[in-house]
């Protein structure tokens, strides 16, 4: 993987967060915004689990498959800071695509908005001071 593309992604990724962030401050009057939340919080997650593996095989840590892996890996890199939180993002990521109970959605849509974008906010500011000392 290029530097180019790395930072190519970090932008895609920072994106996200951004999108991520706005549509946690809409105050949630219809479903609709909870499945735009739901929607832009499994896109985002997605993106993060990518970005991280990409930038820890920039720095020569392979045989990085999953995203339980991946996030293990940044958390022993010092990419991110509470494994256990990111675990727990990951497991309601991949409950999202399986929602049908009102009450499952509300509750991680309210980890959406109380904890998770923040956690992901926060691994762009990680990623991006982490790349200005790529050579």
């Amino acid at each position: 993987m290029s530097k180019e593309r790395l930072f190519e992604r970090l932008n895609d990724y920072k994106r996200a967060t951004t999108r991520l962030n706005e549509a946690t401050k809409i105050q949630p009057i219809e479903d609709i915004v909870y499945d735009g939340v739901i929607q832009r919080f499994e896109f985002t997650f997605e993106l993060s689990w990518k970005l991280m593996k990409q930038f820890l095989e920039y720095n020569g840590i392979s045989e990085i498959r999953s995203p339980r892996s991946t996030i293990r890996e940044a958390f022993t890199y010092g990419l991110i800071k509470d494994e256990e939180q990111w675990i727990d993002m990951m497991v309601d990521w991949n409950k999202t695509s399986h929602l049908y109970d009102e009450e499952e959605v509300k509750l991680i849509y309210e980890k959406i908005k109380s904890y998770y974008s923040d956690l992901l906010s926060n691994l762009y500011g990680r990623i991006e001071e982490e790349m200005t000392k790529v050579k």
